[in-house]
């Protein structure tokens, strides 16, 4: 089974080029959306991305529950592009939930998933140190997110200026 991290900084082509991957392997599409369409903005922006994907795939939105979503929904013969794991922390961060439970459970999820999995995240440790308390937490929670999804991974892909570069 592929597991495969795609990490990029905003508008890198991480999303672009995770996409291309799941659209090279066999079976039926299923983008797992984290997105939630909390403002005009985020909801036009989630629709374009929907006209951008085309017919071919069927959309799953978990803000949440993104361990039980992978596995309710891995299969052999599905592939789960999972779009991104940056909002799904933030996410979890406003929900109050336990962000180590919630990054073990992913883990575990992903690891025992019986089909293809794609997943997008953003690499936000490569600024400055934020100087408010929640943008840290935000912080060192991705970036303590991204090292345990890579551990699981059997590949890891960083995508700058659209370009791919392979760290595993």
């Amino acid at each position: 089974m592929t597991k495969l991290l795609v990490l990029g900084g905003a508008r890198s082509g991480k999303s672009r080029y995770a996409q291309a991957r799941a659209e090279f392997l066999p079976g039926t599409l299923l983008y797992v959306a984290t997105a939630q369409a909390l403002d005009g903005e985020m909801a036009d922006r989630i629709a374009r991305h929907r006209d951008d994907r085309g017919p071919r795939w069927s959309t799953l939105e978990v803000p949440i529950d993104l361990s039980a979503a992978i596995a309710a929904n891995a299969a052999p013969d599905r592939v789960l592009l999972i779009d991104c794991l940056t909002l799904w922390t933030s996410n979890l961060l406003f929900a109050k939930r336990d962000l180590d439970a919630e990054t073990e459970a992913l883990a575990v999820a992903l690891a025992q998933a019986t089909g293809p999995v794609v997943l997008v995240a953003n690499e936000v440790g490569l600024g400055i140190v934020p100087d408010n308390a929640l943008a840290r937490r935000f912080r060192d929670a991705a970036g303590r997110l991204n090292q345990a999804v890579a551990a699981v991974a059997q590949e890891v892909q960083f995508v700058a200026a659209g370009l791919p570069l392979r760290l595993k």
